[in-house]
């Protein structure tokens, strides 16, 4: 056979060369594609341990790490990302292509981004971010570099939500419905009702207000006042920084919607509900929506409606009007009071009305196969839920007023299997405990440091009544595999939400103080879940120079402390081994971190 000319086969082997190269080097381009696409989405929470310099890996692929190894860096998130709520991010749904109903507001509930898509890293503070100023004087003005968006200020300029001066953005206390002033209106409520003292807190009888479509929550702001604290509530929508200003001011609020699925609170946790031209159509799908506010109004609640409706003469606003009327009346609410622009029903105290209601009056009871306090990821229900036989005896909540009620045991803790002895002990220690910490912090702490806190695994509540003497607001968190707790809590007089650990918090990075978080990372991991993307999560919603309080078994408080560098937790930390109690374990350690300001350049402040 003849052979091939030398120059034809050296040109052959050429050809193939160049091809393998080019094949590798298309390979390593769309490994860099894949990777680029894998990641370049929503940073939240994902499972495993860590990859040194790399992020976090899937616990299936990744074998775990020597005990003595820990991540030496973590990335820092890019720009965009600094006001980023991962389970709350409206892009998501579009890069998903979510099939979401948008009339029933399922767009602005959580959807939290799959494994695929998301990111470890840290949220950067926004280009000029300072320390935030302080309470009180929060309350009527913020930096306005920390949420750089004047422009709901122009959108509102004739309701006097916000204003901006210079440098700062201040507060003057309008609303929609309430252009003179949230305290003027506060005081009209309380007159309406014949409330002693022009109080809106009636003595300490109500304490829990639920304000739906709070805008800045500048109605929950003016009600501190009257010793009164509301949960302001608003979803992520066209002004999608409402809470963000709330938070910043330093009055409690969080996210959320009145869409398809419950709110993450229990029945009977709220003794007032507020809707000032919160634009929503209670009258939707059999008035499921004004059904889930009556699941979460204890019994005699009261629900203050201004808008429109409630006064406007043109016919549209009149059918309206009526129709909300019947409603009302089919679930057995009364007109307390009507002025003006406002309306007040008011819940009955007992099942009576249920019981005389025409066979096959709508809404329906709820079946007895419902619990009513199942509130996380539970969907909402166009039917009324019926009180037990012990509420329904006592015609109330047995309750007592504001503030005895912070410190005597609840009627429902023998729902949880919890008696009045454990109860008190459990206050007891917290009191012990909290004296303890601010002990530790006294020389670095001031009287104004601290101002949003949340308890990131709350039990009954006990850390939050024990700050009640400081200016502090508390977010009691209940994580959901124990959700039947928060009703104690709600019935202390204080407010929280149940919420999963393994997803993202729905608040805006930098919104909280101080954070405590009791044996919660060691109990993430028994759920499949990472304690190191949990603790990127609590960085996202830390505020710089905000401080962690992590009590949790030694092994973890070791583990954590070689991951404070690279947090960006170690402007200065605290290490103690507590005074043993009934609720200590054998193996436990308090540290105290306060976390750094640093820029987008990664240069410390």
């Amino acid at each position: 056979m003849k052979q091939p000319p030398a120059q034809s086969k050296g040109g052959g082997m050429l050809d193939r060369r160049a091809f393998a190269s080019l094949l590798a080097a298309a390979i390593v381009a769309l490994a860099l594609l894949c990777l680029f696409y894998g990641t370049a989405f929503t940073p939240t929470l994902r499972g495993g341990r860590p990859s040194l310099h790399l992020g976090l890996q899937a616990r299936t692929t990744t074998p775990a790490l020597p005990a003595d190894l820990a991540l030496s860096s973590i990335p820092v998130c890019d720009a965009r990302h600094s006001e980023l709520i991962p389970c709350l991010d409206r892009e998501l749904h579009y890069r998903l292509r979510l099939r979401l109903n948008l009339s029933l507001m399922e767009h602005y509930e959580r959807h939290c981004p799959p494994a695929p898509r998301r990111l470890n890293c840290l949220i950067p503070p926004p280009d000029g971010y300072r320390v935030p100023i302080r309470w009180p004087r929060s309350r009527d003005e913020v930096w306005q570099a920390n949420i750089p968006h004047p422009h709901l200020a122009a959108e509102k300029s004739d309701q006097r939500w916000m204003v901006v001066n210079g440098d700062k953005i201040n507060f003057p206390g309008g609303g929609t419905h309430f252009h003179t002033g949230a305290d003027k209106y506060i005081v009209h409520i309380a007159q309406m009702l014949k409330f002693p003292g022009d109080k809106l807190n009636n003595g300490g009888n109500v304490r829990n207000v639920l304000d739906v479509g709070c805008g800045v929550a500048s109605f929950g702001a003016y009600l501190l006042s009257h010793d009164v604290i509301a949960m302001s509530l608003a979803p992520n929508d066209v002004h999608e920084n409402q809470i963000q200003f709330a938070l910043e001011r330093g009055i409690p609020a969080t996210l959320g919607v009145l869409g398809t699925r419950r709110l993450p609170y229990p029945s009977r946790s709220f003794e007032m509900a507020h809707c000032s031209r919160c634009r929503i159509d209670w009258l939707q799908r059999d008035g499921i929506l004004l059904l889930e506010v009556d699941r979460v109004l204890r019994p005699g609640g009261y629900f203050v409606y201004s808008s429109p409706e409630a006064y406007a003469l043109d016919p549209v606003n009149r059918k309206i009007w009526g129709q909300m009327s019947d409603l009302a009346r089919r679930m057995c609410w009364q007109v307390a009071a009507r002025k003006n622009q406002t309306v007040i029903w008011v819940k009955p105290l007992t099942n009576g009305c249920y019981m005389r209601r025409e066979p096959g009056t709508l809404p329906p009871m709820c079946g007895h196969d419902d619990d009513p306090d199942a509130a996380w990821n539970v969907p909402m229900k166009a039917c009324l839920t019926p009180y037990t036989k012990r509420v329904n005896r006592a015609k109330g909540s047995e309750l007592l007023p504001w503030p005895q009620r912070l410190k005597a045991p609840p009627p429902r803790l023998e729902e949880l299997g919890t008696d009045s002895n454990n109860f008190t002990q459990d206050n007891e220690i917290w009191h012990s405990r909290v004296i303890q910490y601010w002990k530790h912090m006294k020389s670095e702490i001031q009287k104004d440091s601290f101002r949003n806190v949340m308890d990131m695994n709350a039990n009954l509540g006990g850390f939050a009544a024990s700050l009640r003497k400081r200016d502090v607001w508390v977010m009691n968190v209940v994580p959901f595999m124990e959700s039947g707790k928060l009703k104690i809590i709600y019935d202390r007089g204080l407010i929280g939400t149940v919420h999963n650990w393994c997803e993202s918090f729905s608040t805006y990075p930098r919104t909280y103080d101080l954070l405590h978080a009791w044996f919660l990372l060691s109990e993430i991991e028994k759920h499949g879940c990472s304690m190191e993307d949990l603790l990127i999560e609590m960085d996202r919603i830390l505020r710089p120079q905000g401080y962690a309080i992590i009590r949790d078994k030694a092994a973890v408080v070791n583990y954590i402390k070689k991951l404070l560098p690279a947090l960006r937790w170690d402007d200065w930390s605290y290490e103690v081994k507590p005074k043993k109690d009934t609720l200590s374990s054998g193996d436990e350690r308090v540290l105290i971190v306060k976390k750094r300001l640093w820029d987008q350049t990664l240069q410390v402040l």
